[in-house]
């Protein structure tokens, strides 16, 4: 590890000594953004608090999952294990069935243990990443309670481009993608291929003694054709399928297969239209290798079609209207009989958005949902944006969230392991929540400052209880919980190439006297990411120290009888990293990355502490094969 240290404090101080080229970098707040409005509207002018990650941010952090770059980035924000050494995700009191995560604006299907399969989302073809925290139900529906994280991919700009990227780590981690772009005439196609594998290795003690290795494949590719000026139409597919070793005689497999056809239409300077059908299949199976067989035993198939039209009445007022209609199939091993059930919905929405002066802006929006098997609900929002100066932005709302049961949780029998039987409930109610949200921000082009408050009022929450008639756990809607908080960011960047990104997040939980409601959230959480970077004309650099601090915890596990909670303290933890990136010739870029240089190791691994065994070393290599044949 010393080694380590020289290796990577020598190429730090040298690329330091050389003279460089004087660039002017300045944080740039005309980011395009959609996730919090459905319109294309800049940071600066949003009436809608929105976190963008930008692909040059997580480049400087030599980050290649999503799941790592919203921990380095975003404080409040945390995954943990659950049973089976299932990833699950907390975003400052919600869980994964209460943020909306979306694929150019389109759901994934699919879920363990009430969370997406992460290790899908790999930052290949990603051009930026859009944060909007609260309830976002008025234009995307169930689950987009607590946030939606909406990840944008690339378009090939480029006549062509080619990018070869491997590496390595810790555990035997060695990923390997490709990324290769045509542009011809009205044509253009981006091509994805990522692999990833990592051992499985030993824990000293604690709820988990072995973090099992798995191995993945991702292949996307992503076509769009220009007819006209007016007329623009887009198909994606993908394939995914990755392996975990949970244990010598059986491996989990999980396959997705996904694909869309849009189209975009001008109908004329001042009217647009998106029509839209994606199809996505999530299945998971056990494989047993000295049989060599594999067993389906859950397949979810989610149908959907979506109309989109956004019409500017002048340039100071945008209608945008639509609606979606989806048929959502889940086979599952934890239905009666190994069955399978449907469901069908469909929504209509509105929203305006009224820039009233140049100083006010006000958006408003609508949304009724309708499920098949549950009724309807409907989703309003009112934001309200004001600029007493050009670089002051105060912003006042109201939202409202909600959560439709799953399909899981209406009509699960399932058998643990002979211990006790979780049984669906047909009964269940949509989770509500009541979002009450104001912020401050300051923009400059240097610096920036946003600090935000918001209150959650969610009812119906859904989880499980014991039952003593059924002698097993059942899904119920709980009582009122209230989840509050704050955030603050704070950036700046000099004219010498450092940057300084600093984060910080409350949240608090208060469910009354409530015995079944389990606490998620850390109260307290911070990130920082601290950078500098210089270029000269052949060669640029860039180091950057990044950090998360999260508090303890005190929340409820269930005893050994599993019919009642006890209290548990988790503790807090800090984890930090070093991260050196360079380019060369601009096709050359190496990455040597110092991970938990402090050394942090739990004294006992639970399930909510990180599964680090001390300080590792991982190096990345990527080739630009087009700017390389340039060079020649």
């Amino acid at each position: 590890m010393r080694k380590s240290l020289i290796i990577f404090f020598s190429l730090f101080v040298t690329a330091v000594m050389a003279k460089p080229e004087m660039s002017d970098t300045t944080i740039n707040i005309n980011d395009v953004v959609v996730t919090g409005t459905r319109t294309p509207r800049t940071l600066a002018t949003t009436p809608v608090v929105t976190r963008v990650i930008s692909e040059e941010e997580f480049k400087k952090l030599d980050v290649t999952n999503v799941a790592d770059l919203l921990v380095s980035e975003i404080p409040g924000l945390e995954f943990s294990y659950s049973m089976g050494q299932q990833v699950s995700l907390n975003f400052q009191g919600f869980t994964g069935t209460r943020v909306l995560f979306l694929i150019d604006g389109e759901k994934m299907a699919g879920e363990t243990l009430d969370n997406v399969d992460y290790s899908r989302l790999n930052l290949d073809n990603v051009e930026r990443i859009e944060i909007v925290r609260g309830a976002a139900s008025s234009l995307y529906g169930s689950n987009a309670v607590g946030g939606v994280i909406n990840i944008i991919t690339k378009k090939q700009k480029q006549p062509w481009s080619l990018n070869l990227m491997t590496k390595v780590g810790v555990h035997s981690l060695w990923e390997n993608s490709l990324a290769w772009g045509l542009k011809k005439g009205k044509w253009t196609n981006d091509l994805n291929i990522h692999h990833n594998r990592v051992s499985s290795y030993d824990l000293p003690a604690g709820d988990v003694t072995t973090v099992f290795g798995n191995h993945s494949w991702n292949f996307k590719d992503k076509m769009t054709y220009q007819v006209n000026d007016r007329l623009l139409l887009t198909g994606r597919y993908g394939y995914f399928f990755r392996q975990r070793d949970y244990a010598e005689l059986q491996k989990d497999r999980y396959r997705d297969f996904d694909g869309a056809l849009k189209m975009n239409y001008n109908i004329s300077d001042a009217t647009d239209l998106e029509v839209s059908y994606h199809f996505d299949q999530y299945d998971k199976s056990d494989y047993y290798p000295n049989k060599d067989k594999d067993y389906r035993d859950y397949s979810n198939v989610q149908n959907t079609l979506r109309g989109l039209l956004n019409h500017s009445f002048n340039k100071d007022m945008t209608l945008t209207v639509g609606g979606d209609a989806l048929a959502d199939y889940l086979l599952s091993y934890q239905f009666k009989d190994n069955g399978s059930h449907t469901q069908y919905s469909g929504d209509i929405f509105s929203q305006l958005e009224w820039n009233i002066c140049r100083q006010i802006d006000l958006l408003g929006g609508v949304r009724v949902d309708w499920f098949s098997e549950i009724g309807a609900h409907v989703s309003p929002r009112l934001q309200l944006k004001y600029r007493p100066i050009d670089r002051l932005s105060l912003r006042a709302g109201y939202s409202n969230g909600f959560r439709a049961p799953t399909l899981k949780e209406r009509f699960m029998t399932f058998d643990m392991a002979s211990i006790f039987t979780i049984y669906g409930n047909e009964d269940l109610k949509s989770e509500n929540s009541h979002n009450l949200n104001l912020s401050m921000e300051y923009l400059h082009h240097r610096y920036s400052f946003t600090v935000s408050g918001y209150y959650n009022i969610v009812s119906n929450k859904i989880g499980v209880v014991w039952d003593t008639d059924k002698n097993g756990m059942l899904y119920v809607n709980s009582d009122k919980v209230n989840i509050s908080g704050l955030d603050a960011t704070f950036q700046y960047r000099t004219t010498f190439g450092l940057g300084t990104k600093l984060s910080y997040a409350y949240t608090h939980e208060s469910s009354g006297k409530s015995e079944t409601y389990v606490p998620a959230a850390r109260p307290h959480s911070f990130t920082a990411i601290i950078d500098y970077g210089k270029s000269w004309k052949n060669y640029s650099f860039n180091i950057a120290l990044n950090g998360k601090c999260l508090s303890g915890m005190t929340t409820k596990v269930l005893d050994s009888s599993y019919q009642k909670y006890e209290d548990v303290t988790y503790s807090g933890y800090t984890l930090w990293k070093l991260v050196l990136t360079q380019t060369i010739y601009d096709c050359v870029h190496i990455g040597l990355t110092l991970d938990n240089i402090f050394n942090y190791k739990p004294s006992y691994y639970h399930f909510n502490s990180p599964f680090t065994t001390g300080t590792n070393v991982m190096a990345s290599f990527s080739l630009d094969i087009d700017n390389f044949v340039k060079k020649l």
